[in-house]
């Protein structure tokens, strides 16, 4: 087994560490674990452990008072290890520094792993809300280089489900989106996003309101809303900035996890 697999294989360890539901799920499924393999090769293209950051040491305290080191255990002192030069290089590796505050002429509102779209519009309001907890996916197989004994994977890219709601007066109209698979789509059609669920309401969302499922909805009809949605200035290319966007907040996300990781375990 080559070096980089035997990486690999360690790093997936990591992952199922900092997610054990998703991790159980990747037993049962294998989606989820593919999903985890890509995520630990993303980087592994750029050499990381090739000495640029080999002889990291961390000298934590201990915070118990004992005046000794903050690691006490083989495990922990493995892990703190680790995760130092894994933080370096996803630091490194990371494409946007600082997150906008403004994407399309939408205002960003960022609160945890939840971001919210705002814009003003003639008379009515419009918010795109999503989530980048469990958004990442890749958009290829992981492979190899040829003639190189390095990975070759496709950009992980996080693609949220989303939610619109245009607001006139105390009525809403909320569509339920999210991304449509390429291989996936019909002949004809090149649409990046589809809607999964419609419904309007006055005041607010409660259980009793109803919705109808995308899949039913006539296809002229669909189309339409459609049309709708793009004349507010959400169209295709719109939502595929939605998904850098997404990506750039999710590894910041995904970073800081470390981050408090380390800070745990090492008692800092």
């Amino acid at each position: 087994m080559n070096n980089v697999f035997k990486t690999a294989i360690k790093l997936n360890g990591l992952r199922s560490l900092l997610n054990p539901l998703k991790s159980k799920a990747s037993v049962a499924g294998g989606i989820q674990q593919k999903k985890f393999f890509a995520r630990n090769l993303w980087y592994m293209c750029e050499s990381r452990y090739e000495g640029q950051i080999q002889g990291t040491k961390n000298n934590y305290l201990c915070s118990c008072g004992c005046g000794g080191r903050g690691i006490h255990t083989k495990g922990e002192k493995e892990l703190v290890e680790f995760l130092t030069e894994e933080i370096l290089a996803e630091r490194k590796a990371q494409k946007v520094k600082t997150i906008p505050t403004e994407l399309g002429g939408f205002k960003a509102n960022l609160n945890g792993a939840e971001v919210t779209l705002t814009k003003q519009a003639d008379n009515e309001n419009i918010k795109i809300i999503f989530n980048v907890n469990h958004s990442v996916d890749t958009d290829a197989e992981p492979g190899l280089h040829e003639n190189l004994d390095k990975p070759d994977i496709g950009e992980l890219k996080s693609k949220p489900s989303f939610r619109i709601e245009l607001v006139k007066g105390n009525t809403t109209l909320s569509l339920a989106c999210s991304f449509i698979n390429p291989n996936d789509q019909e002949d004809g059609y090149n649409d990046v996003f589809g809607i999964d669920e419609l419904s309007i309401y006055e005041d607010e969302w409660n259980e009793n309101i109803y919705a109808v499922s995308g899949e039913v909805i006539d296809s002229y009809l669909y189309d339409l809303v459609l049309n709708y949605l793009e004349e507010k200035g959400i169209t295709n290319e719109f939502v595929e900035k939605l998904s850098d966007y997404s990506t750039s907040y999710e590894h910041s996300a995904y970073i800081s996890l470390l981050e408090g990781l380390s800070k745990f375990v090492s008692g800092k």
